[in-house]
């Protein structure tokens, strides 16, 4: 396991908790925070053990985005950026393709790429202090982090653009209102609600959640029946492994069914 000092990796009960630690930037993401993004997307992806993620922030924010202080020094920016969006998004897409559901804790303001790493997650809940904003282009920048994936779909190509180009501030009512998130949380309360959410999940049938990630993952870009070959393949491919078997079983049984991930 790598020696982490922008963020902190735990391991519990199956569930894998990133927590954004640099309170005093913001928790906004620099190269080494980016790193170390991708090196704990590596220890998940290669530890079948763990069955769902749950990513937060500590201190008052979420992430404030971008570490731009850090940019300001850069010999050469454009170098810099593209070096952090090489581990940032190499980290979102092994998280994506991971079977592990992921749990995002939005514990306060989400800006930038934090709004964008907010929105990556499959289930987002946020305190209801939480604010969300792109403030991309209020830098003169562009979104990274794959907000202009994830956001056209979640709420739509109109309310995106409104986001991006003008940087509407959403709150966390507006945010769900919208579609962005799943749940607003009382302030004092996410952190244990998201926990269980977590732990929930990590007890479930871990390869069936991979799948419904994957069916999801493609639904706006296969044809119709592109789409329906790759459920049938997919839930045919479940009866072959424990937990669908055992869900099946449990069902006929009338009892609980007690999954495995595999």
């Amino acid at each position: 396991m790598a020696d982490f000092e922008a963020l902190l990796f735990e391991k519990n009960d199956g569930v894998a908790k990133i927590t954004l630690n640099r309170p005093d930037a913001a928790n906004g993401i620099n190269l080494q925070l980016a790193k170390e993004m991708m090196q704990a997307a590596n220890a998940i992806d290669d530890d079948p053990s763990i069955r769902a993620v749950l990513i937060t922030g500590s201190g008052k924010l979420f992430c404030a985005g971008g570490d731009l202080k850090s940019m300001a020094g850069a010999d050469s920016r454009s170098a810099l950026l593209k070096e952090i969006t090489f581990y940032l998004h190499g980290a979102l897409s092994r998280l994506a393709r991971n079977n592990a559901p992921v749990v995002v804790a939005v514990n306060g303001t989400a800006a930038g790429a934090g709004f964008s790493l907010a929105v990556a997650g499959d289930l987002v809940l946020a305190a209801e202090s939480a604010k969300f904003t792109m403030a991309y282009t209020a830098a003169g920048l562009t979104p990274d982090g794959s907000s202009s994936y994830y956001l056209p779909r979640l709420i739509g190509m109109r309310k995106t653009q409104e986001l991006m180009i003008t940087n509407r501030v959403l709150s966390a009512q507006e945010a769900l209102d919208w579609g962005a998130i799943n749940r607003v949380v009382p302030n004092d309360e996410l952190q244990a609600e998201a926990e269980a959410l977590a732990k929930q999940l990590a007890n479930g049938p871990t390869q069936a959640f991979g799948a419904v990630k994957k069916l999801l993952m493609t639904t706006f870009s296969n044809g119709f029946e592109t789409q329906l070959d790759m459920e049938a393949n997919f839930i045919a491919s479940m009866t072959t492994i424990h937990d669908g078997n055992e869900g099946i079983n449990a069902f006929s049984e009338k009892r609980a069914p007690e999954f495995k991930g595999n």
